[in-house]
């Protein structure tokens, strides 16, 4: 059966194949938008049309609502898959389409505004019982009345906007003394970033751990969970390392988890598919949000249940029963995903943009890479760092960490900074091993020493390989960078 003819994916890089890759299976046309500098980027190539949506700047390309909606008509594309950031959880964006007889492939937009807004999501779901942080029940209003709620929940506290996400605008409070900048900081940032300057205030948890379940629901009122997820290793509240299932997950757990989960779909009305987020200590977990779309980390759901959920996004919004049960999903082995990013792990994470000289993608058994880049490739500086994402799969956890590893030394990318040695040091750090991790694990001295000694390796391993492929200047400049990198990891360990 044959869902749409045609569908405009509005996105770029690796989100764009994946997504024109289920299309093709399902013997659908794909229509790629892109911007100025992306005119001979892989998604423009892979899809069966390609048109120019602007410039370079997003505002003028990726989110220019209209122009995208205009490319669709014209090229005669019935729905529209946003994939993930941008307008994937835009929802004027989804109305648009709903008003010009397009498919959004996603879900309403009514559903994208209830729960994109913190607050809102948290009012609702918390009256369906579904257990969430003590939280200000409003906005702030005024730093008397933030200080005195405050001090009932307890110190630490988080001040977060409400129409945020990624982690932008979040600032930690230690005491009352620093209440005040964060209220203001926060609603600054607020306001530039999502027009809203609406925060509200609610318990920080010292060292959670981010585990989400998968879910995916029909226009008809069914329900079901793909399982767990666990997302812990962040850098600035956004995920780094995914694995699935969650190592600590019992039973019990998973089965409250999933009825919670699942309760948050029901009253918000969800179809499509989604992501219900929650903080977990000391043995109990809080709702924090809902992404409403396909997450980045979707791979490792997809590796251990065997469900393509872009070719269920797209039979779901055809209008389409669930083709499957719950009883049909089931869990087998485990996975993990790296996000392969052109940054500098010790300067702050900071983006590394420029042109890839050498790359050499790793294969083999139980191995996955989403990547929408090629040797030769220029990384722009105004979108997303991420170059890729290494998946693996093993029977169990200790094979997957295994075939990570083997998968993170065969890969080659020279030219750009990479968190390649990051991951290195992370498959091989003793606590991740064990799986005690939370969402400050980066921060903790054992993560640095390793990365100091990853990075000698990585060193090694660079300068054979620019040798071997003979780059002459470019190798003594990536050799000269290296030895910079290591030095700086020495300084800032203390070593």
């Amino acid at each position: 059966m044959r869902y749409f003819n045609k569908i405009l994916i509005a996105n770029r890089g690796e989100i764009a194949i994946r997504v024109m890759r289920g299309c093709r299976e399902l013997g659908i046309e794909t229509v790629a938008v892109y911007s100025e500098p992306d005119k001979n980027s892989l998604h423009v190539k892979y899809a069966d049309e390609a048109y120019l949506a602007g410039e370079a700047h997003p505002s003028k390309s990726y989110l220019n609502k209209e122009k995208i909606i205009s490319i669709a008509k014209k090229c005669g594309a019935e729905a529209i898959h946003p994939g993930y950031g941008f307008l994937a959880e835009n929802s004027e964006f989804a109305r648009l389409c709903d008003e010009e007889g397009i498919v959004f492939i996603g879900p309403s937009y009514k559903t994208i505004e209830k729960m994109g807004s913190k607050l809102g999501s948290k009012h609702m779901v918390s009256s369906a019982g579904v257990p969430v942080l003590p939280y200000t029940t409003d906005g702030v209003r005024s730093l008397d009345e933030a200080k005195k709620i405050s001090s009932e929940i307890g110190y630490p506290v988080i001040v977060k906007a409400s129409a945020g996400g990624g982690g932008i605008g979040m600032q930690i409070v230690e005491d009352e003394s620093g209440l005040e900048e964060a209220i203001e900081k926060g609603m600054r940032i607020a306001k530039s970033a999502f027009g809203d300057e609406t925060v509200f205030i609610e318990k920080y948890l010292v060292k959670p751990r981010h585990i989400e379940l998968q879910v995916l629901c029909d226009q008809q009122g069914n329900r079901v969970h793909l399982y767990d997820r666990e997302c812990s290793i962040q850098r600035r509240h956004q995920k780094l390392v995914e694995e699935a299932p969650c190592p600590i997950m019992t039973d019990e757990l998973r089965e409250k988890m999933a009825e919670s989960a699942l309760k948050v779909a029901e009253v918000s009305g969800y179809y499509n598919a989604g992501t219900v987020e929650f903080l977990y200590s000391n043995g109990e977990y809080y709702f924090m949000e809902m992404n409403t779309r396909l997450q980045v980390e979707h791979t490792v759901t997809e590796m251990v249940t065997g469900i393509d959920l872009v070719k269920q996004q797209i039979r779901v919004a055809s209008g389409e029963d669930l083709a499957i049960s719950q009883d049909d999903i089931k869990l087998h082995g485990h996975a993990i995903e790296c996000r392969i990013n052109a940054e500098d792990p010790l300067n702050n994470f900071s983006a590394d943009p420029g042109k890839i000289v050498r790359y050499r993608s790793p294969g083999g058994p139980g191995i996955r890479v989403d990547s929408g880049i090629h040797m030769g490739y220029t990384i722009p500086p105004m979108y997303d760092s991420m170059i890729s994402k290494l998946c693996s799969w093993g029977f169990d956890r200790e094979e997957s960490i295994n075939r990570m590893r083997r998968a993170i030394y065969e890969y080659v990318i020279l030219g750009v900074k990479t968190t390649l040695p990051l991951h290195h040091a992370i498959m091989n750090n003793s606590q991740f091993i064990e799986g005690k991790t939370h969402t400050h694990f980066l921060t903790e001295e054992h993560v640095k020493k390793n990365l100091s000694m990853y990075l000698r390796e990585e060193e090694a391993r660079m300068q054979t390989l620019a040798a071997s492929m003979r780059l002459g200047k470019e190798a003594a400049a990536i050799t000269a960078a290296v030895n910079v990198y290591i030095k700086n990891v020495q300084d800032n360990s203390g070593r």
